[in-house]
Protein backbone atom coordinates (compact mmCIF):
# COMPACT_ATOMS: atom_id res chain seq x y z
CA UNK A 1 0.00 0.00 0.00
CA UNK A 2 1.07 3.27 -1.08
CA UNK A 3 1.78 6.25 1.49
CA UNK A 4 -0.66 8.35 -0.58
CA UNK A 5 -3.49 5.73 -0.19
CA UNK A 6 -2.65 4.87 3.47
CA UNK A 7 -3.40 8.72 4.18
CA UNK A 8 -6.37 8.65 2.03
CA UNK A 9 -7.84 5.78 4.04
CA UNK A 10 -6.73 7.46 6.86
CA UNK A 11 -8.44 10.61 6.58
CA UNK A 12 -11.68 8.64 5.29
CA UNK A 13 -11.86 7.18 8.45
CA UNK A 14 -11.12 10.34 10.66
CA UNK A 15 -14.27 12.39 8.79
CA UNK A 16 -16.02 9.00 8.76
CA UNK A 17 -15.71 8.83 13.07
CA UNK A 18 -15.89 13.42 13.36
CA UNK A 19 -19.24 13.03 11.56
CA UNK A 20 -20.34 10.49 13.63
CA UNK A 21 -19.11 12.38 17.04
CA UNK A 22 -20.78 15.42 15.95
CA UNK A 23 -24.24 12.59 15.47
CA UNK A 24 -23.47 12.31 19.21
CA UNK A 25 -23.60 15.82 19.76
CA UNK A 26 -26.66 16.39 18.30
CA UNK A 27 -28.17 13.46 19.99
CA UNK A 28 -27.29 15.23 23.07
CA UNK A 29 -28.14 18.95 22.42
CA UNK A 30 -31.16 19.12 23.86
CA UNK A 31 -30.31 17.73 27.31
CA UNK A 32 -27.03 18.66 28.15
CA UNK A 33 -25.41 22.59 27.25
CA UNK A 34 -23.08 23.24 24.66
CA UNK A 35 -19.94 24.24 27.56
CA UNK A 36 -20.26 21.16 29.12
CA UNK A 37 -20.50 19.17 25.52
CA UNK A 38 -16.85 20.65 24.81
CA UNK A 39 -16.17 19.74 28.24
CA UNK A 40 -16.79 16.06 27.11
CA UNK A 41 -15.47 16.00 23.54
CA UNK A 42 -12.25 17.60 25.15
CA UNK A 43 -11.03 15.98 28.24
CA UNK A 44 -11.88 12.22 27.04
CA UNK A 45 -9.81 12.95 23.73
CA UNK A 46 -7.09 14.37 25.96
CA UNK A 47 -6.82 10.71 27.25
CA UNK A 48 -6.49 8.95 24.02
CA UNK A 49 -4.02 11.42 23.31
CA UNK A 50 -1.93 11.26 26.24
CA UNK A 51 -2.49 7.44 25.43
CA UNK A 52 -1.05 7.84 21.98
CA UNK A 53 1.76 10.15 23.01
CA UNK A 54 2.93 7.77 25.66
CA UNK A 55 2.52 4.61 23.14
CA UNK A 56 5.42 6.69 20.53
CA UNK A 57 7.63 7.38 22.98
CA UNK A 58 6.49 11.08 23.37
CA UNK A 59 5.69 11.82 27.13
CA UNK A 60 7.08 12.93 28.56
CA UNK A 61 8.45 15.58 25.28
CA UNK A 62 4.98 16.04 24.28
CA UNK A 63 5.12 18.80 27.32
CA UNK A 64 7.83 20.47 26.83
CA UNK A 65 7.13 23.65 24.54
CA UNK A 66 9.05 27.04 23.69
CA UNK A 67 5.53 28.45 22.12
CA UNK A 68 2.58 28.39 24.72
CA UNK A 69 1.57 31.97 23.69
CA UNK A 70 0.98 29.87 20.22
CA UNK A 71 -0.75 27.30 21.88
CA UNK A 72 -3.09 29.18 23.73
CA UNK A 73 -4.07 31.35 21.13
CA UNK A 74 -4.64 28.20 18.60
CA UNK A 75 -6.50 26.47 21.38
CA UNK A 76 -8.70 29.77 22.09
CA UNK A 77 -9.60 29.62 18.56
CA UNK A 78 -10.11 26.32 18.10
CA UNK A 79 -12.47 26.40 21.66
CA UNK A 80 -14.98 28.73 20.86
CA UNK A 81 -15.14 27.46 16.86
CA UNK A 82 -15.84 23.82 18.49
CA UNK A 83 -18.36 25.55 20.95
CA UNK A 84 -20.62 27.44 18.28
CA UNK A 85 -20.27 24.22 15.83
CA UNK A 86 -21.78 22.52 18.73
CA UNK A 87 -24.65 24.98 19.53
CA UNK A 88 -25.24 24.84 15.75
CA UNK A 89 -25.54 21.59 15.30
CA UNK A 90 -28.69 21.86 18.56
CA UNK A 91 -30.09 24.44 15.69
CA UNK A 92 -29.55 23.20 12.41
CA UNK A 93 -30.23 20.27 10.56
CA UNK A 94 -27.60 18.26 10.15
CA UNK A 95 -26.92 18.28 6.07
CA UNK A 96 -26.79 22.25 6.85
CA UNK A 97 -24.11 22.19 9.58
CA UNK A 98 -22.27 20.48 7.61
CA UNK A 99 -22.19 21.94 4.33
CA UNK A 100 -21.96 25.31 5.89
CA UNK A 101 -18.72 23.98 7.90
CA UNK A 102 -17.24 23.67 4.59
CA UNK A 103 -16.82 27.08 4.25
CA UNK A 104 -13.21 27.25 6.26
CA UNK A 105 -11.03 26.55 3.15
CA UNK A 106 -12.75 29.37 1.88
CA UNK A 107 -12.23 31.93 4.60
CA UNK A 108 -8.52 30.26 5.28
CA UNK A 109 -7.78 31.36 2.06
CA UNK A 110 -8.76 35.37 2.69
CA UNK A 111 -7.03 34.91 6.00
CA UNK A 112 -4.11 33.37 5.07
CA UNK A 113 -3.69 36.63 2.59
CA UNK A 114 -4.17 38.83 5.37
CA UNK A 115 -2.84 37.62 7.91
CA UNK A 116 0.45 35.45 5.95
CA UNK A 117 0.16 38.12 3.41
CA UNK A 118 0.30 35.57 0.41
CA UNK A 119 -1.03 35.85 -2.72
CA UNK A 120 -4.10 35.49 -3.72
CA UNK A 121 -5.02 35.83 -7.07
CA UNK A 122 -8.08 36.59 -9.51
CA UNK A 123 -9.08 33.13 -10.17
CA UNK A 124 -8.69 32.23 -6.33
CA UNK A 125 -10.94 35.42 -5.42
CA UNK A 126 -13.40 34.15 -7.94
CA UNK A 127 -13.63 30.79 -6.74
CA UNK A 128 -13.81 32.11 -2.99
CA UNK A 129 -16.83 34.16 -4.11
CA UNK A 130 -18.65 31.36 -5.66
CA UNK A 131 -18.13 28.97 -2.71
CA UNK A 132 -19.88 31.99 -0.74
CA UNK A 133 -22.85 32.22 -3.45
CA UNK A 134 -22.91 28.61 -2.42
CA UNK A 135 -23.53 29.80 1.26
CA UNK A 136 -26.77 32.05 0.48
CA UNK A 137 -28.22 29.35 -1.28
CA UNK A 138 -27.61 27.18 1.82
CA UNK A 139 -29.11 30.45 4.14
CA UNK A 140 -31.94 31.42 1.63
CA UNK A 141 -34.54 29.00 3.39
CA UNK A 142 -33.94 30.54 6.76
CA UNK A 143 -33.51 34.32 5.86
CA UNK A 144 -36.77 34.65 6.79
CA UNK A 145 -37.37 37.10 10.08
CA UNK A 146 -41.30 36.33 10.25
CA UNK A 147 -41.48 33.93 12.98
CA UNK A 148 -39.25 32.97 16.06
CA UNK A 149 -37.92 29.87 14.71
CA UNK A 150 -36.41 31.09 11.31
CA UNK A 151 -34.66 34.03 13.24
CA UNK A 152 -33.56 30.55 15.91
CA UNK A 153 -31.85 29.31 12.99
CA UNK A 154 -30.57 32.03 11.34
CA UNK A 155 -28.60 32.70 14.28
CA UNK A 156 -27.01 28.95 13.65
CA UNK A 157 -26.21 29.76 10.68
CA UNK A 158 -23.99 32.44 11.80
CA UNK A 159 -22.76 30.27 14.63
CA UNK A 160 -21.43 27.77 12.34
CA UNK A 161 -20.24 30.28 9.82
CA UNK A 162 -18.33 31.60 12.95
CA UNK A 163 -16.93 28.39 13.57
CA UNK A 164 -15.76 27.88 10.18
CA UNK A 165 -13.89 31.40 10.46
CA UNK A 166 -12.04 30.31 13.64
CA UNK A 167 -11.23 27.03 12.03
CA UNK A 168 -9.35 28.58 9.43
CA UNK A 169 -7.77 31.21 11.87
CA UNK A 170 -6.81 27.64 14.37
CA UNK A 171 -5.00 26.64 10.77
CA UNK A 172 -3.55 29.42 10.40
CA UNK A 173 -1.91 29.35 14.07
CA UNK A 174 -0.79 25.85 13.55
CA UNK A 175 1.47 27.02 10.28
CA UNK A 176 2.87 29.37 13.25
CA UNK A 177 3.28 26.60 15.96
CA UNK A 178 5.14 23.75 13.33
CA UNK A 179 7.90 26.29 12.71
CA UNK A 180 8.78 25.30 16.02
CA UNK A 181 6.88 22.12 17.45
CA UNK A 182 6.03 19.06 16.82
CA UNK A 183 2.61 17.35 15.89
CA UNK A 184 2.63 15.20 19.55
CA UNK A 185 2.96 19.14 21.08
CA UNK A 186 0.19 20.81 19.10
CA UNK A 187 -1.88 17.75 19.35
CA UNK A 188 -1.58 17.87 23.02
CA UNK A 189 -1.65 21.15 24.32
CA UNK A 190 -5.12 21.90 21.80
CA UNK A 191 -6.94 18.99 23.82
CA UNK A 192 -5.47 20.56 26.71
CA UNK A 193 -6.44 23.76 26.12
CA UNK A 194 -10.03 23.19 25.11
CA UNK A 195 -10.40 20.72 28.08
CA UNK A 196 -9.31 23.83 30.17
CA UNK A 197 -11.22 26.40 28.52
CA UNK A 198 -14.29 24.52 28.32
CA UNK A 199 -14.07 24.21 32.07
CA UNK A 200 -15.16 28.53 31.97
CA UNK A 201 -18.84 27.18 31.03
CA UNK A 202 -19.33 25.63 34.02
CA UNK A 203 -20.86 28.48 36.00
CA UNK A 204 -23.43 28.94 33.30
CA UNK A 205 -25.97 26.13 33.90
CA UNK A 206 -23.73 22.83 33.65
CA UNK A 207 -26.09 19.69 34.35
CA UNK A 208 -26.06 16.30 35.59
CA UNK A 209 -26.82 13.89 32.49
CA UNK A 210 -29.02 10.55 31.97
CA UNK A 211 -26.27 7.99 32.18
CA UNK A 212 -27.13 6.93 28.42
CA UNK A 213 -26.31 10.57 27.66
CA UNK A 214 -23.17 10.61 29.79
CA UNK A 215 -21.98 7.24 27.97
CA UNK A 216 -22.57 8.96 24.83
CA UNK A 217 -20.61 12.39 25.38
CA UNK A 218 -17.95 9.82 26.70
CA UNK A 219 -17.82 8.16 23.63
CA UNK A 220 -17.75 11.34 21.40
CA UNK A 221 -14.94 12.53 23.31
CA UNK A 222 -12.56 8.66 23.10
CA UNK A 223 -13.82 8.87 19.62
CA UNK A 224 -12.45 12.27 18.61
CA UNK A 225 -9.48 11.62 20.04
CA UNK A 226 -9.15 8.69 18.01
CA UNK A 227 -10.12 10.31 14.89
CA UNK A 228 -7.11 13.58 15.40
CA UNK A 229 -4.71 10.75 15.82
CA UNK A 230 -6.15 9.17 12.42
CA UNK A 231 -6.19 12.85 11.18
CA UNK A 232 -2.54 13.54 12.13
CA UNK A 233 -1.21 10.26 10.73
CA UNK A 234 -3.63 10.97 7.77
CA UNK A 235 -1.21 14.07 6.68
CA UNK A 236 1.80 12.24 7.84
CA UNK A 237 1.03 10.00 5.08
CA UNK A 238 0.34 12.27 2.12
CA UNK A 239 0.56 15.67 1.51
CA UNK A 240 -2.27 17.80 2.32
CA UNK A 241 -2.99 18.41 -1.50
CA UNK A 242 -4.08 14.41 -1.31
CA UNK A 243 -5.99 13.93 1.34
CA UNK A 244 -8.15 17.48 1.94
CA UNK A 245 -11.07 17.01 -0.54
CA UNK A 246 -11.64 13.58 1.26
CA UNK A 247 -13.29 16.68 3.66
CA UNK A 248 -16.51 16.31 1.16
CA UNK A 249 -16.90 12.53 1.70
CA UNK A 250 -18.71 13.34 5.09
CA UNK A 251 -21.52 15.40 3.02
CA UNK A 252 -23.11 11.89 1.80
CA UNK A 253 -22.33 9.85 5.62
CA UNK A 254 -24.04 13.63 7.07
CA UNK A 255 -27.09 13.13 4.67
CA UNK A 256 -27.66 9.54 5.66
CA UNK A 257 -27.04 9.82 9.13
CA UNK A 258 -29.43 13.03 9.38
CA UNK A 259 -32.19 10.73 7.77
CA UNK A 260 -31.61 7.71 9.52
CA UNK A 261 -31.21 8.80 12.54
CA UNK A 262 -32.79 12.20 13.28
CA UNK A 263 -35.06 11.86 10.60
CA UNK A 264 -34.62 15.10 8.23
CA UNK A 265 -35.14 15.14 4.87
CA UNK A 266 -32.45 17.68 3.52
CA UNK A 267 -34.15 20.47 0.85
CA UNK A 268 -32.96 21.26 -2.61
CA UNK A 269 -31.40 24.50 -1.25
CA UNK A 270 -29.19 23.17 1.40
CA UNK A 271 -27.93 19.94 -1.61
CA UNK A 272 -27.43 22.76 -4.25
CA UNK A 273 -25.36 25.14 -1.95
CA UNK A 274 -23.81 22.53 -0.85
CA UNK A 275 -22.69 21.08 -3.97
CA UNK A 276 -21.38 25.08 -5.25
CA UNK A 277 -19.65 25.08 -1.91
CA UNK A 278 -17.60 21.73 -2.57
CA UNK A 279 -17.11 22.34 -5.95
CA UNK A 280 -15.21 25.62 -4.96
CA UNK A 281 -13.39 23.96 -2.23
CA UNK A 282 -12.26 21.52 -4.86
CA UNK A 283 -11.02 24.04 -7.27
CA UNK A 284 -9.36 25.98 -4.74
CA UNK A 285 -7.24 22.46 -3.89
CA UNK A 286 -7.00 21.63 -7.18
CA UNK A 287 -5.46 25.12 -8.29
CA UNK A 288 -2.99 24.96 -5.15
CA UNK A 289 -2.09 21.73 -6.25
CA UNK A 290 -1.26 22.86 -9.90
CA UNK A 291 0.48 26.14 -8.64
CA UNK A 292 2.64 24.04 -6.57
CA UNK A 293 3.67 21.18 -9.81
CA UNK A 294 4.15 24.81 -11.97
CA UNK A 295 6.31 26.43 -8.96
CA UNK A 296 8.55 22.94 -9.10
CA UNK A 297 8.64 22.57 -12.70
CA UNK A 298 10.49 26.27 -13.06
CA UNK A 299 13.02 25.04 -10.51
CA UNK A 300 14.18 22.16 -12.82
CA UNK A 301 17.74 23.66 -14.52
CA UNK A 302 16.36 23.67 -18.10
Amino acid sequence: MTNNIRGILLKVMAVTIFTFMMAIIKATAGEVPTGQQVFYRAFFSILVVIGWLAARGDLPGALRTSNISGHIWRGLAGAVAMSLRFFAIGVLTFSEVTALGFTTPLVLTILAAVILGETVRVFRLITVTLGFFGVLIVLWPTINFSDERSIFELIGAVAILASAALAALAHIFVRRLVVTENTAQIVFYYSLMVTILSLLSLPFGWVVPTFEASLMLIGAGLIGGVGQIFLTAAYRNAPASVVAPFDYSSMLLALGIGYFWFGEIPNWWTIIGATVIILSGIVILWREQWLGRQSNLEQIPH
